[in-house]
């Protein structure tokens, strides 16, 4: 329909086809007992359906951090990536959040407990939250995930004081049918689903019917002189439950309101006022189950600044999580099932993390800590997704214009190293990856260095990813209004340094620390910047083949302890030795690592050889920036970089061919004139130093 206008008659189907074929139809206990033992997974409870979502949508293995990626969180394919979640860290905590589900779906424990996620303001938990509630509407819409309820039907037939208005009534708590049956013959039946049930977990289910429920059944029960089967084929329609947050059904968030006047009912439900004249105020009918945790049964219940509710509100969580149960003032109990889910951020963890008075709410939560992302290229991917899902401007991202915003977030939030042999810029080089077979780091060592120095964790502080996609934004909409087609680090570095003083959620004593943290990301760009037109000014792709050639024979011969056939008078010479250092000093390779660098180098070569695969110095990250660097210290005096900061003193065809070979790295024209002039400038004065 590509290219087409949708008519009504297309959204219509459309929208046919996204909805369960049964969703409107009526059902029998008889045929839900059929489907039940044809499909157990139908009477799973909230743990398991949950768990089984997240592998539903997909899953991959992660061999090196030893982590289970999923694919709702890493690819989102339901908002066509609009919600990805970057950073090694992230997908830890949405790995473990899982754990604690699948734990709870065996029944180990975690089910009694609530979930709670832990981080600093902007590290995505409440959007994983979010996310995971957007998702469990999807699946419960599937076949692979579908679930139902019941309602009672003709209940003034046998009920005399019903109210005509509740001639039919649904599940209030929307509870599985298998809830109908009493326990003893409910055991049979799950006895014999889990006879050949193929899952990790077994079904159970020992929950008592609501309140209301209850109450139906006793009447109707003692009307047909406790013939079940009469009960349930003549008062008993099973439906399709589908989760909806919008409906309040099978989905619910709590928000905390005014602290001085917060009240359980909000939790538990209250009475039904305009029932009391009806029924009465002891009657169960005159219960008006509009509790949060009443319309998160079957579900996720979803508890947003959790620990800024007072202490005595928080009780109700304790039965909630450890009984699975709930006590409505002046009402029997009521049964729940549900993923308890908290989020809080860090004061308030703080705060009551040493409150005596908390010891038995603490010991009922399971604490999954989200921290901010450590990587600076993962990080560089959200403010990549922010722009990707807002209309920007017709402007060009510069190249390392959102690694280095990215380097100055987890600069921030990384701890400094006791070792004097790394830096902080290299510490966090190592978490994104770049280490070369060669460097001295053990970056699992740095980790745990890390956790042991934090106050809770690694990354639960710094700067957020929001803040500085906030300045990313404005420095963004400051180009556009100056009429700049690009968008650089150094108008990003301006805008971050301008507003750090002004952004509410920073310590003022942080303050000086972050200024010299973005003058270190500044040095980075600088050292990236020189690089680029390094690359740019004297690259030649003819001349860096022949040398990595010329540096493969004599590296070859030096560990043979062989000579080598000198290329203008053809007679054998020793291994140039000055040649090889000269290469290798480019890489900062020590005298006496030196043989472990040219036998890496010759180990790669003889692995490619027997690949099949020919020598190219461009294959090898390490030799290649060698040689550009070893190429660059022979062209650079015969270039004028002072000259290159004005365009009045180069030639036009030579500053324009440099230009184009920026442009192919990634550059705009004008991103490509800056960064000409600031290399420029910045090579000039260390030559001039030099």
């Amino acid at each position: 329909m590509t290219g087409e206008i949708e008519t009504l008659a297309d959204l219509s189907k459309h929208y046919r086809d996204s909805v369960p074929a049964d969703l409107r139809e009526a059902k029998s206990f008889e045929w839900y007992l059929e489907e039940v033992y044809a499909d157990p997974k139908i009477a799973r409870n909230a743990h398991q359906r949950v768990a089984d979502m997240f592998d539903f949508y997909g899953t991959r293995y992660d061999e090196d951090a030893g982590v289970v990626e999923y694919l709702m969180a890493s690819e989102d394919s339901l908002h066509d990536g609009e919600n990805v979640f970057y950073g090694r860290e992230v997908h830890e905590s949405i790995h473990e959040f899982v754990n604690k589900v699948k734990s709870g779906a065996r029944g180990l424990g975690p089910e009694k407990r609530i979930k709670l996620l832990l981080g600093p303001v902007g590290s995505g938990k409440s959007h994983f939250d979010w996310l995971t509630r957007r998702y469990f509407e999807d699946y419960t819409m599937r076949d692979e995930g579908r679930m139902y309820t019941f309602r009672w039907t003709n209940l003034g037939d046998v009920i005399r004081d019903q109210d005509p208005s509740d001639n039919v009534v649904q599940s209030p708590m929307n509870q599985d049918p298998i809830v109908l049956l009493p326990q003893e013959q409910r055991d049979i039946v799950i006895e014999r689903l889990n006879e050949n049930f193929d899952a990790p977990y077994t079904i159970r289910n020992d929950q008592a019917l609501d309140p209301a429920s209850e109450f139906f059944m006793d009447r109707l029960l003692a009307h047909y002189d406790d013939d079940l089967e009469s009960v349930l084929e003549n008062h008993i329609e099973i439906i399709r439950l589908v989760a909806s947050e919008n409906k309040r059904q099978c989905v619910e968030t709590f928000e905390p309101k005014d602290k001085k006047n917060q009240d359980e009912t909000e939790l538990t439900g209250d009475v039904n006022y305009s029932k009391l004249a009806v029924y009465g105020e002891s009657d169960p009918r005159a219960f008006d189950y509009a509790g949060a945790f009443c319309n998160a049964n079957r579900g996720i219940f979803s508890g947003e600044e959790l620990l800024k509710l007072q202490r005595e509100f928080l009780y109700d969580f304790l039965h909630a999580s450890q009984e699975q149960t709930i006590k409505p003032k002046n009402n029997p109990r009521i049964d729940i099932d549900q993923v308890i889910v908290g989020r809080t951020n860090m004061p308030e963890y703080r705060e009551k993390k040493g409150d005596e008075k908390m010891e038995a709410f603490n010991d009922r939560t399971k604490r999954i800590d989200f921290p901010y992302v450590l990587e600076y290229e993962q990080e560089a991917e959200i403010y990549r997704k922010m722009l990707r899902n807002a209309d920007v401007p017709d402007i060009h991202v510069e190249p390392h214009t959102l690694e280095m915003s990215g380097l100055f977030g987890v600069l921030t939030r990384i701890v400094e190293p006791d070792s004097d042999t790394i830096t902080l810029v290299q510490k966090a080089k190592a978490y994104n990856g770049e280490l070369d077979d060669g460097d001295d780091v053990d970056v699992r060592k740095l980790r745990e260095e890390g956790e042991s120095k934090a106050d809770i964790a690694e990354g639960m502080d710094g700067v957020s990813a929001r803040f500085i996609g906030d300045e990313i934004a404005e420095a963004i909409m400051d180009a556009t209004h100056r009429g700049r087609k690009y968008l650089s680090p150094l108008s990003s570095f301006t805008h971050l340094e301008e507003n750090l003083e002004n952004h509410g959620s920073i310590p003022e004593e942080n303050l000086e620390r972050y200024h010299r943290y973005l003058e270190m990301v500044r040095e980075e760009y600088k050292e990236r910047a020189i690089e680029d037109v390094r690359h740019a000014l004297a690259y030649d792709i003819d001349e860096i083949r022949r040398q990595g050639e010329k540096y493969m024979d004599h590296v070859m011969a030096y560990i043979d302890d062989a000579t080598v056939e000198d290329e203008l008078t053809g007679r054998d010479q020793e291994p140039d030795e000055k040649f090889l250092r000269a290469v290798e000093e480019k890489l900062n390779i020590p005298e006496d690592r030196k043989d472990d660098f040219r036998q890496e180098v010759s180990n790669w070569v003889s692995r490619r050889a027997r690949e099949g695969t020919s020598f190219n110095p461009q294959d090898n990250d390490r030799l290649r920036r060698a040689l550009e660097r070893k190429l660059w210290e022979d062209k650079k005096h015969n270039i004028n970089f002072s000259a290159l900061v004005s365009a009045n003193e180069l030639d036009d065809d030579e500053r324009n061919a440099w230009i184009d070979a920026l442009v192919d790295q990634g550059y705009s024209r004008d991103g490509a004139r800056e960064v000409l002039e600031f290399a420029g400038a910045e090579v000039a004065k260390s030559e001039l130093e030099g």
